[in-house]
């Protein structure tokens, strides 16, 4: 399991990939649904810091922000987002993470879901029915 953290510096960075699972410090977890614009392993090994990402615009990005954040607010050190801690372009560690994921959402210390097709305007209007139809609660993978 690799975790992100923001260094001392203001830079987003990985932990060295855990394996022994009492190792693992306490972490947030994001839940989400897949879209277009998703940052993936490699986006993030080219982002110099944590403030670089405001300068990226995008869903994907959104995600990020908002989990680093809001683990930073719940006095979490360490979160983890699927589209951007697993290196898919590693089919053992792309399989071990598929079999792992269960454990680490169920370990996690703090789960965020992330609802992009629900506007934040809609909520002071229709929050409920804005969030029934969310796509989020029509997927397998999402908890």
């Amino acid at each position: 399991m690799r975790l992100l953290y923001t260094a001392s510096d203001g830079k987003l960075r990985w932990t060295n990939d855990i394996i022994r699972s009492e190792e693992i410090p306490p972490y947030a977890i994001l839940s989400h649904t897949w879209g277009e614009q998703e940052v993936v392993f490699d986006d993030l090994k080219s982002l110099a810091s944590v403030k670089d990402i405001d300068a990226k615009r995008g869903a994907g990005w959104n995600k990020i922000r908002f989990c680093a954040q809001q683990a930073e607010r719940d006095g979490l050190k360490h979160f983890w987002v699927d589209t951007c801690c697993i290196d898919k372009a590693n089919n053992t560690e792309l399989s071990k993470a598929i079999n792992s994921m269960f454990r680490w959402y169920q370990n996690a210390k703090k789960c965020y879901v992330f609802l992009s097709d629900v506007a934040s305007d809609t909520l002071e209007v229709d929050g409920e029915s804005a969030f029934r139809q969310s796509r989020w609660f029509n997927r397998g993978w999402t908890l």
